[in-house]
């Protein structure tokens, strides 16, 4: 899994050297951070959040195959102190 969400992020992306995961358990499942350099947040994210959530689409549907649960956030340096994270992603097994 870890493999393909890197390799994912990293064709996205304008500085893929830069692209750190940092994986988790939490809440019975694998929580993947996903850190980019702060110029390549939007790239990840997309318009309307579209790319990202392909992305958690992506992995989801790998990890269901393997009976596992996984989240995705990306790690946003820009976002102000405080506020809240992104909305996760719906649920791919909907």
């Amino acid at each position: 899994m870890e493999p393909l969400l890197t390799y994912l992020a990293k064709a996205l992306v304008d500085q893929p050297d830069q692209v750190t995961l940092r994986i988790s358990e939490a809440d019975g499942g694998r929580l993947y951070e996903l850190k980019v350099a702060p110029e390549d947040v939007g790239k990840v994210i997309g318009r309307d959040g579209r790319t990202v959530n392909a992305l958690r689409t992506l992995i989801n549907a790998a990890a269901q195959k393997l009976g596992q649960k996984v989240r995705l956030e990306i790690l946003d340096d820009r976002r102000a102190p405080g506020s809240p994270p992104a909305p996760p992603a719906p649920d791919a097994a909907q």
